[in-house]
C-alpha cells in the first residue's frame, strides 16, 4: 500500500517547523535575536507550506479523509490527540501571526508575553501533526511497520 506523497511532504514541513522552533528558542535564549528571527520566520514559512498542502490535499486533490485503522489500544489516545491538535491549530494561527508581527515591529516585551502562549501551542501542533501522519499512514494496518504495533 503506497503512502500518498502530499501527506508525507506535509509531515516533513511539520517536523521541520518543530526543529526550527527548538533552535529558534535556543537562539533567543542565547541572545542571538537575528538568528532567532530567521529561524522563527522559517518555521512560519514551513507551517504556511504545510497549511497550503493540507488545504490542497483535502479540498482540491479529491483526497478522502483517512479513517483510523490502527490498533484498538491506540484509538482513544489518537482521537484525543487529533481533537486537541485541530482545536489548538485553529487557536494558534492568530497567536502566531500576532507574535510574528510584534517581533517584526520590535515590541519585545509584548512579543515575549504572547510568545509564552503561542510557542508551546505551536510546538504541540507541529509535533502532533507528525504523529497524526504516522498513525494514519505509517502505523496503520497494511503498512510495513504496523505489524510491530499489533
Amino acid at each position: 500500500m503506497d503512502i500518498p506523497l502530499l501527506p508525507s511532504i506535509n509531515a516533513v514541513f511539520n517536523a521541520s517547523s518543530a526543529i526550527c522552533l527548538v533552535f529558534g528558542l535556543r537562539a533567543k535564549n542565547r541572545g542571538a535575536y537575528k538568528q532567532h528571527g530567521l529561524l522563527m520566520t522559517t518555521a512560519l514559512g514551513l507551517s504556511a507550506a504545510f497549511l497550503t498542502g493540507y488545504v490542497y490535499f483535502h479540498f482540491f486533490a479529491g483526497a478522502e479523509d483517512r479513517r483510523y485503522l490502527g490498533p484498538e489500544w491506540l484509538k482513544w489516545p489518537y482521537f484525543v490527540m487529533l481533537i486537541t491538535h485541530i482545536a489548538l491549530a485553529m487557536v494558534n494561527l492568530p497567536l502566531i501571526l500576532w507574535t510574528f508581527a510584534l517581533g517584526r515591529k520590535h515590541h519585545r516585551a509584548k512579543h515575549e508575553r504572547v510568545a509564552r502562549f503561542a510557542y508551546p501551542i505551536w510546538m504541540y501542533v507541529s509535533v502532533t501533526g507528525v504523529l497524526v501522519y504516522l498513525v494514519l499512514y505509517v502505523w496503520a494496518p497494511g503498512y510495513p511497520i504496523a505489524e510491530n504495533l499489533q
